[in-house]
This record gives C-alpha cells, sequence and structure tokens, in this order.
C-alpha cells in the first residue's frame, strides 16, 4: 500500500507523478475496450470511454431532477464507474453468469500509489455498495445509455431494440431507482435519435436557404 496519505492531493512526488502518468495511458485504453454486450449487438456499440462520457452527463440530469447539489461528486462517480474494465474488461448479463471478475483487486491496483487513490477509496467504493443517492443516480445513467445506444442502434436498422424491448422495461420498473431515472427512460422510447440536427438545420433557421 502507498504510504502516502489519500487526502493529502497536493503533495505529488516523483513517484506518484510516475503512477498518475501510468494511470492515464492505462485509462485511455478504454478508447479500445469494447463492451461485451457487442457480442448480441454487432458493431457500432460505443467503447467503455465513449460509454462512461454520456454517462456523466446523465447522471448530472439524473441528480439535477432529484434536487441532489453535491455534482462534484456526481461528475467523479461517473467518471470512475467503470474505470476497472481497464483490467478486468466488459462483461455482458450472460457472461457474468459463469464468471467472477476480481473488481475489488482491479480497482486498488488500478489507483495504486496514484494522486487519485481517493476515488477507489471512497467514490468507487460508495458506487459500488449502491446505498446512497449519488450512487443510486450514477447507476441509472449507467442503465440508460443503453436505451440510448439502442434507439440510435434502431434508426441505424437494427431490430435488437424491438426484440429487446421487454428486459428494457424490467430494467424501467425494478432496476432504475430515482423517479427522473424512470421518467427519462419513457421519454427515450418516444424519442427521435436526429430531431437535434433535423430541426437545427439551415432549412428550418434561415429562411430563403436555398433559393
Amino acid at each position: 500500500m502507498s504510504k502516502r496519505d489519500p487526502k493529502n492531493k497536493s503533495s505529488l512526488t516523483k513517484s506518484n507523478i510516475k503512477r498518475d502518468i501510468e494511470f492515464l495511458y492505462e485509462i485511455g485504453t478504454l478508447k479500445n475496450t469494447e463492451r461485451s454486450w457487442q457480442q448480441f449487438m454487432g458493431s457500432g456499440c460505443a467503447t467503455v470511454l465513449e460509454h462512461t462520457c454520456r454517462v456523466a452527463f446523465l447522471a448530472l440530469l439524473i441528480a439535477r431532477g432529484e434536487k441532489y447539489t453535491d455534482e462534484e461528486k456526481i461528475l467523479k462517480m461517473a467518471l470512475v464507474h467503470d474505470l476497472t474494465e481497464a483490467r478486468t474488461s466488459d462483461a455482458n448479463y450472460l457472461t457474468r453468469v459463469y464468471m467472477t471478475r476480481d473488481e475489488e483487486r482491479a480497482a486498488h491496483d488500478l489507483f495504486q500509489d496514484t494522486s487519485l487513490i481517493d476515488l477507489n477509496t471512497s467514490i468507487l467504493r460508495e458506487y459500488e455498495a449502491r446505498k446512497t443517492l449519488a450512487a443510486k443516480i450514477v447507476k441509472d445513467a449507467d442503465n440508460l445509455d443503453v436505451d440510448f445506444e439502442l434507439k440510435e442502434m434502431e434508426d441505424h436498422g437494427s431490430v435488437i431494440a424491438r426484440k429487446m424491448g421487454s428486459s428494457r422495461k424490467i430494467i424501467r420498473n425494478k432496476k432504475l431507482y430515482t423517479t427522473t431515472a424512470k421518467k427519462i427512460w419513457d421519454e427515450v422510447q418516444k424519442s427521435d435519435p436526429v430531431s437535434w440536427h433535423i430541426r437545427a438545420n439551415k432549412w428550418y433557421k434561415v429562411k430563403n436557404a436555398g433559393r
């Protein structure tokens, strides 16, 4: 274990700067780490790093809907919620039936001797315990991102979203913790993934466009 006080975030030694740089290279590999549900969905699924980006914004939206004010904690938790997959890789709902991943060890080794060790000892552990509102908000965001991606895939011609409809309703009714997340889920089902840019283009915004 590191002898550095994890609460003292300002004391950067040469040794932990080296580990911080290694840490940044390691999380960078998540851009090459596909989520394992690509086994079922085919190509086009977001990587773990891409997934994490939208989860962070989703978590912020849910937090505001739930009047949860510690947005710094929400963002930290969203950023680290899947970081251990740099070491364990991702496991879909089928493979999890047959395997056990040592995520606690992966988290320990990932953050070992870095300046961000507190993100494991406090933030990530709180998320994994799933007892606080912050943890439930971020988990809701993690689950909801799947529904956004399914809608995007559907828009590109995939029928998997329709086939997974009943299982996603189980997620909505039994797995989502917050009222805000359930409202977002309901709206996503009726949403159009391309409306944001169709309605923003010049044919709508510029009176004499094309003349």
